[in-house]
């Protein structure tokens, strides 16, 4: 890649609104699946919207949502979701009290990790 047009600052409206934040804690919920079939992609988002939707007061940000199939990680089928949060805490209340009673789930596992920016850097690519 051509290091020339790289700068340390933003300098455009548009590079100022890609910023990105110094400290980032991402969230990872994990809910390990009896069974995989047609309904359960709906069956996920549905309860996540679930959890979006009480969530008022909690500053976050929806990271990503998927399925893995066996395998790629483990033997389970994985719906995975990914946040990031300051308030870990009220997060899990609210994931756990709308996948509680959810049967398809074998167990919810989750991690969290933390990250910190070391360096950001901004170019333009040319589509002409």
């Amino acid at each position: 890649m051509d290091n020339k047009n790289l700068t340390k600052e933003p300098e455009s409206r548009y590079e100022k609104k890609l910023v990105q934040d110094k400290y980032n804690v991402n969230v990872a919920f994990y809910v390990h699946l009896k069974e995989y079939n047609n309904n359960v992609r709906d069956e996920l988002s549905e309860r996540i919207e679930e959890v979006f939707f009480y969530s008022k007061g909690i500053e976050w940000k929806f990271d990503s949502f998927g399925i893995e199939k066996a395998g790629s990680r483990g033997k389970n089928v994985l719906g995975y979701f990914i946040f990031r949060t300051a308030n870990l805490t009220e997060l899990k209340k609210l994931f756990l009290e709308n996948f509680k009673d959810y049967d398809n789930a074998l167990k919810i596992t989750c991690s969290v990790a933390e990250y910190q920016k070391i360096n950001e850097t901004f170019f333009e690519l040319e589509t002409n």
